[in-house]
Formats: structure tokens, sequence, C-alpha cells
């Protein structure tokens, strides 16, 4: 917590008190803007209106260019949001909250950047189904796609090719990130990188990371679990390797899988495995229709090959603009497993700073699908959001 604190003042203090430079001919620029959304669920089971909410995420950025070559930018932003849950028994629960969204600075040159801070990290080459989404937990039914953030340590370098490298260290993030089933045992460190080479028409690129998973944090809901048999695993090795492909043949191509170890005395949870393999193409109707299917598999096991604990997904996303400001798009799942059907469609208006989303959704009542979107999207029922950007 110490070292969140120290940094969040010296990123908020650094931009004050710095010079801008000694060369009048680099002048400090600076920008304020914001997003207000606002929104009502309706659901079947839980009446008319189940959920009202607003959101507020204001960004203030800074850029302060030091040399021909290096720029300094910083970003701070919060994340401002209250949602009232409305009951049939009139048991109403609210929640509130005021937290860091964003709060970074960063070097760069020509060809690198470096950054710290509470920052979005994400890579990889699917879209509904992402085994790279170790950092970040972007639903792709959300219009918004918001996550929260991670504190570390990124540094990226690109090279004349097109080829980058990525290197990153992680610390204070308490809370589970992305596709993980424990989070990181407090106080330390996590670390890894990505390589990503151009070949052919397209690029691949593999990742790694390390880190010490909590495991006595396990949930007492996994089957077959005895609370003795893990309680003492607080610290477990974990290391995660990511490779993922894309390609433009016509249509798009793309795959995406990743490997986790955890090096525990839990035979069923030593390996998580998921892949995901998708294509999209435009058909050349009306204004154009985008279709963009993938299908996933994904699983915990003894081996690296034992997906004994397995989940299947086919997923489906359409997008057709209407017209200049009307675009309409739908996202289904199918879990094959058990023929789970997840359905949502969202007709989307533009006007000016204005944006508004009317989504209505057909999802099972209770959950598999590991993603991020509220849980009001249960069972069946509507969203109506209205999003003002300045």
């Amino acid at each position: 917590m110490k070292v969140k604190v120290l940094l969040l003042l010296f990123l908020i203090l650094f931009p004050v008190i710095a010079p801008v430079s000694q060369n009048q001919a680099f002048s400090q620029t600076t920008s304020f803007q914001g997003q207000l959304s606002g929104w009502v669920i309706g659901n079947d089971e839980d009446g008319l209106i189940s959920q009202t909410g607003f959101r507020y995420i204001p960004e203030l950025f800074i850029e302060t260019p030091v040399s021909d070559h290096l720029t300094l930018d910083f970003e701070l932003s919060a994340n401002v949001f209250g949602t009232l849950n409305i009951q049939d028994d009139k048991h109403n629960e609210t929640d509130s909250d005021i937290k860091a969204y964003r709060i970074w600075g960063r070097l760069s040159g020509d060809q690198f950047e470096t950054r710290i801070g509470l920052q979005k990290l994400n890579f990889g080459s699917a879209t509904l189904f992402r085994p790279l989404r170790w950092f970040d937990k972007i639903d792709p039914r959300d219009p918004l796609k918001l996550t929260d953030g991670v504190y570390g340590l990124l540094m990226r370098y690109y090279f004349q090719n097109n080829a980058n490298i990525w290197l990153w260290s992680l610390y204070g993030n308490d809370d589970t990130k992305g596709e993980e089933i424990v989070p990181t045992k407090k106080g330390t460190p996590e670390f890894g990188g990505r390589l990503q080479v151009p070949v052919s028409t397209g690029e691949i690129g593999v990742s790694y990371h390390h880190r010490k998973a909590d495991f006595s944090q396990l949930s007492l809901l996994l089957a077959g679990l005895r609370q003795g048999s893990y309680t003492q695993e607080s610290s477990i090795g974990e290391d995660r390797l990511g490779l993922d492909g894309k390609w433009d043949i016509g249509i798009g191509i793309w795959f995406e899988g990743s490997l986790a170890h955890h090096q525990t005395k839990i035979s069923h949870l030593k390996y998580q495995q998921a892949l995901t393999v998708g294509m999209d193409y435009t058909f050349n109707i009306g204004n154009g229709l985008n279709a963009l299917g993938e299908y996933n598999i994904s699983g915990l096991g003894d081996t690296v090959f034992d997906t004994g604990n397995k989940n299947e997904f086919i997923g489906l996303s359409l997008s057709y603009p209407i017209g200049l400001m009307d675009n309409l798009s739908s996202i289904i799942y199918c879990e094959t497993t058990n023929s789970n059907l997840y359905r949502t469609m969202t007709w989307q208006r533009l006007m000016d700073n204005w944006s508004f989303f009317l989504i209505g959704f057909w999802n099972p009542e209770e959950q598999s699908l590991n993603q991020d979107i509220n849980n009001a999207f249960s069972g069946k029922g509507f969203q109506l959001m209205g999003v003002f950007n300045h």
C-alpha cells in the first residue's frame, strides 16, 4: 500500500514541480476529458427495472517534450460510480465507490517507451475468448470496454521491421486478474515479457509470466477439494506461457493459446489450458456485414494435455452499420458441453458527443462463461445506456 501511495504522489506532483525544459521550444500541453455514463437494466426475474447506475471517468493527460526525440507524459483518471439494485421484495442494495482508474507516467522515444503506474496491460489476437487475457477483464459485450488496471512497470521496444519486445514487472495487485483462479501472494513481485514478430502477412507473439499464487484463498466451491489439502499452499509458483498469431489471407484468421503450470499438490489444478481459433470476414451486403467466429476450449488437469475439467464454447459476432450514426451488432455464445446459449444484441446511435446503447440479452441464470459483464445480465432482459464524452 505504501508503494502505491508514494507512486500516486510522485505521478501527481512531478508534472507540477518538474521543469518543462531548458529549451523554450518545448512546451507542456495539458488536456482534460471525461466520460459520463448512466444506465437502467430490466430483468424478467426482478421486475421491470432491476438496476440503475452511473459512472464518471475524468481523465487528465499531461505531455512534456524533453528533447527532439524524447517525450514525458502522464495520465491520471478515476472511476466514480454508483449503482442501485432493485429487488422484488423491496430490499434494495446500493454500491458506490471512488477509486483510481489509471495513474501512470511514461517516457517514450522514437522506438521505445517505459511506463510505470496503474495501467492497462493487454495483448493477443483473439476477440471473444482470450486465453491471453492475463491482466485485464475486458468483456467484448461491454460497449465501453472498461477494465481495472494493474500496478507495474512496462517497457516496450519497437524494431524497424515491426517486431517488438515487451518486458514488465507487477507489484501490489491483490485481486485476481484476467484468467487467474487465485490472487497473487501479497508482497511478492510478478514479471514477464512478450516477443512479437511479423510473419508473412501477419504476426506471431510469444508471451511469458511468472508469479507466486496464493492457493490458500482457493474457493471451497471447487469440487473434490478438502480444506486441509490446500490451506497451507499460500505461495505456489505459477508460470504462464502464451502463443498467438494472426494473418490476413483475404479473410482474417488467428489462434491464441495459453498454458499455466501451478506447482501445487492439488493434482487436477496443476495445469490450466486454453486455446482459441477464429476468423472474420466482411461480406459485401448493404453497408457491409462483418462476421467473426471463434472456437474456444479450456480446462484444468493433472498434465499438460489433460483437460478433464473442460469447457468448450463457440462464439459468433455480427456487426452491421445501418448508417452514419447507427450500428447494429450481436454476440452469441454456445456452451457445447451443455448447450447453454448466451445472446446479446446491441443497437448503438452516435450524436455528437453522445452515444446511446440499447442492449437486449438472453442468458442462462447460472453462468459459467468467464467474462466480467455485470451479474444483472443473467436471464432475459435489456439495458438502456447513455454516454457523454467531453
